[in-house]
């Protein structure tokens, strides 16, 4: 379990649902690089739910955890980066795997990090490839996608339209 002492910091109205009993959660976070690129990383073909898909990084709330330390510990296990900031809600959506684990809700967030961004420590075991993706890639995000199953292109392309100030 990573280390969840560091204080994230979270932008002003930026909201963090609190999930009722008997919800099932997933957190994501779209983290971009200096060059305003967005981070997504390939499953592997044997994964449950989006075999050999494009998906940002993140996964479900474990019962008792919050949104808030779930997508920490996500962005910890997959990347090895740190969240240091959540910078905006990108959206909440609800949808259903084809795994029959039933309905989920899913918040989305443009986030930071601390680490070194050229170097991710990817689960390999879950994940095959990494990308950087800017404007010009994102119909890469659909391959192996179902028709109008554009979660994660519709995310990315929303935090690269409207990308934070650099401090």
């Amino acid at each position: 379990m990573p280390d969840q002492q560091h204080k994230v910091a979270v932008d002003s109205g930026v909201e963090i649902p609190v999930p009722a009993d008997g919800e099932v959660w997933a957190a994501g976070a779209v983290i971009l690089n200096h060059d305003g690129r967005a981070f997504a990383q390939r499953r592997g073909p044997d994964r449950r739910l989006f075999p050999d898909c494009w998906d940002i990084v993140g996964g479900h709330v474990e019962p008792g955890e919050s949104l808030l330390d779930a997508l920490a510990r996500e962005v910890e296990e997959e990347t090895g980066w740190r969240l240091r900031r959540v910078r905006r809600l990108l959206g909440i959506t609800a949808w259903t795997g084809d795994d029959g684990s039933g309905m989920r809700r899913e918040a989305d967030y443009l986030v930071e990090v601390d680490g070194d961004l050229d170097h991710p420590a990817l689960e390999w075991s879950k994940h095959t490839a990494y990308d950087w993706f800017g404007p010009d890639d994102l119909p890469r995000l659909k391959e192996n996608r179902a028709p109008g199953e554009h979660l994660i292109h519709d995310v990315i392309a929303k935090a690269l339209r409207n990308p934070p100030a650099r401090h």
